[in-house]
């Protein structure tokens, strides 16, 4: 069975979460530190708790347990500082810095342009919130080799939870079957793929499987051949 549509996570696919939150961080400890007076360790430590309660509140996996606005919402009630201007300051503060500094991984351009010319169709799956994740994408470059974006926003779940695939598949316009999803969460991304059906493949982030697996691995997006990749 041909794919005729690849859809891709966004954090920790198309470029490095992990390193840029680092980069996020530190604006948010220089802006706590300015404002309220605290270490970078008190801050983080508020941001932690941040996120515990915001998490049992909530009460559902849901894009609303991602939002920054509503972490440091919490975060100054916790420091019993005031919600104007600091709240959508802070939320600035953070992803502002955050998305200065992304860099796409290497080889993904390449890899999508190849895809278009083989009139693949091209989608994004993410958690989170849908404003960021475009904010995002613009910042890595991709957004002209977009044709669907779904967000745990708008499916009211996460992944793995197959409503969320299928609105993947029905945005594709294709059978599941003829679908890749490409993650770097194995539950997530590709064991939640391949029970909708769906061809999941691991991106491993540069790195060895640290085990066998039975789903297809991408250690690199840097010389992928497209042919074989399609069949």
């Amino acid at each position: 069975m041909m794919i005729k549509a690849v859809i891709f996570d966004i954090d920790n696919t198309l470029y490095s979460y992990d390193e840029n939150h680092i980069y996020g961080m530190e604006a948010l400890a220089v802006y706590c530190r300015d404002s309220f007076g605290i270490t970078t360790d008190e801050m983080q430590a508020c941001y932690r708790k941040a996120g515990r309660i915001m998490t049992d509140r909530i009460g559902t996996d849901t894009a609303a347990i991602h939002s920054r606005m509503l972490r440091m919402q919490c975060m100054l009630e916790l420091l019993e500082q005031p919600l104007f201007p600091h709240a959508r300051n802070m939320y600035h503060a953070y992803w502002d810095t955050f998305i200065q500094h992304i860099q796409s991984n290497p080889g993904i351009l390449e890899f999508m342009k190849e895809l278009k010319k083989r009139k693949i169709r091209i989608g994004i799956g993410t958690d989170m919130t849908a404003y960021v994740q475009y904010r995002k994408l613009e910042a890595i470059g991709v957004t002209s080799y977009i044709d669907f974006i779904v967000t745990s926003e708008e499916a009211g779940v996460e992944k793995p939870h197959y409503h969320f695939f299928d609105i993947c598949v029905e945005k594709a316009g294709v059978r599941p079957e003829e679908c890749a999803f490409i993650g770097d969460n194995v539950r997530k991304d590709i064991e939640g793929a391949w029970e909708s059906g769906m061809k999941g493949i691991w991106y491993t982030q540069e790195k060895e499987p640290s085990e066998h697996r039975y789903f297809p691995t991408i250690r690199s997006f840097r010389g992928i051949d497209v042919d074989e990749f399609l069949k």
